[in-house]
């Protein structure tokens, strides 16, 4: 299982979670990037085997080596949950050596069915995580997704306690960023949210995102308030996915920190511009209702992309449709919700 984007990765969390608790018995080795080991430590009966792909699984000679470092640990089967090149490459080396293996399916035709601009077909398609699953339940394991299963909320350590003090107050989380422009709230109106929620004392809002330019802004947005603190720059990845735990609520775009957060058991509200959650990308074990999505009365070519990637002309401001009042009610509407 090779994945690139954040968002994809951890999509595979909540599955893997499943699985293991299903099937204790059975060893899973994730293949992935170094970097995204801590998205599965603790996770029991897990292995994580780092892929390197600037030397040694480097091209086509790389990819066999990989094929033959994976094949020594005693593989039975192969879950190719990526479904690219590189990941048919090592899955067909499988298949070829008599493994077992099966290939996500993305479900192109039906996204571009949902986001074609003429003869619009706008319903539901299956989740990422359904899809992940039907993966494994081709390799004889079929899951129960309706029975999730969530890590405990990570202990706080003190450098992050020394950031955003220890006082009892609700954590809410917004990741006001996102890969591409069409998918990013505008910035005026996140404004107009934070400044709102920060109003009750008993509210303590994290600021997440990362690079430089976004570091500055976060920076400029929380300067004003007591109770509002940009964490981007200031705390390790592990130590983000820590302080995400212990979220009440997390907004977020349709970006990788809404699949971080879900995957980790915390309440996401999500906000929809050029796309749309019926492509299946909703985060995991949330409902609709959490996801407000711009007006299709005013902008019915909605939704235009399946990743964000796509520009329309004139709909640059979709996402104003998403009224800064709506979305701080949906947030306090998830913090009186008892888990």
């Amino acid at each position: 299982m090779r994945l690139s984007a954040m968002g994809d990765v951890a999509m595979t969390v909540p599955v893997l979670q499943t699985f293991v608790k299903q099937y204790p018995t059975v060893k899973l080795t994730v293949i992935s990037r170094p970097f995204f080991k801590p998205f599965f430590d603790g996770i029991p009966n897990l292995e994580f085997f780092a892929f390197d792909e600037k030397e040694r699984h480097k091209g086509f000679p790389g990819l066999l080596r990989l094929f033959k470092d994976v094949k020594k640990l005693k593989i039975d089967a192969f879950a190719d949950l990526h479904n690219v090149l590189r990941s048919k490459v090592v899955s067909l080396l499988f298949a070829l050596s008599g493994k077992k293996r099966a290939t996500v399916d993305k479900g192109r035709e039906g996204k571009k069915e949902l986001t074609r601009a003429e003869n619009k077909v706008f319903k539901q398609l299956p989740t990422m995580f359904e899809r992940h699953a039907k993966v494994f339940s081709a390799l004889g394991f079929p899951l129960d997704l309706s029975k999730p299963v969530f890590p405990e909320k990570a202990v706080l350590s003190s450098d992050i306690l020394d950031i955003i003090g220890n006082e009892n107050q609700k954590l809410i989380g917004i990741a006001p960023f996102a890969q591409y422009d069409s998918k990013v709230y505008p910035l005026d109106l996140m404004k107009e949210v934070i400044a709102k929620l920060a109003e009750n004392p008993s509210y303590k809002i994290l600021l997440f995102g990362g690079g430089k330019k976004e570091i500055e802004i976060l920076d400029s947005i929380s300067e004003p308030f007591e109770n509002v603190i940009n964490m981007a720059g200031k705390i390790k990845f592990q130590q983000e996915l820590q302080l995400i735990s212990n979220l009440d609520v997390m907004l977020s775009m349709d970006s990788g920190n809404a699949h971080i957060a879900a995957m980790l058991g915390v309440k996401v509200v999500t906000l929809w511009g050029a796309t749309h959650p019926y492509a299946g990308f909703l985060p995991f074990n949330q409902s609709l209702e959490k996801a407000l999505t711009s007006d299709r009365n005013q902008y019915p070519k909605l939704p235009t992309s399946v990743y964000g990637n796509k520009v329309v002309e004139g709909y640059e401001d979709a996402m104003r449709t998403i009224l800064p009042q709506q979305v701080v009610e949906k947030v306090i509407e998830q913090l009186s919700i008892k888990d």
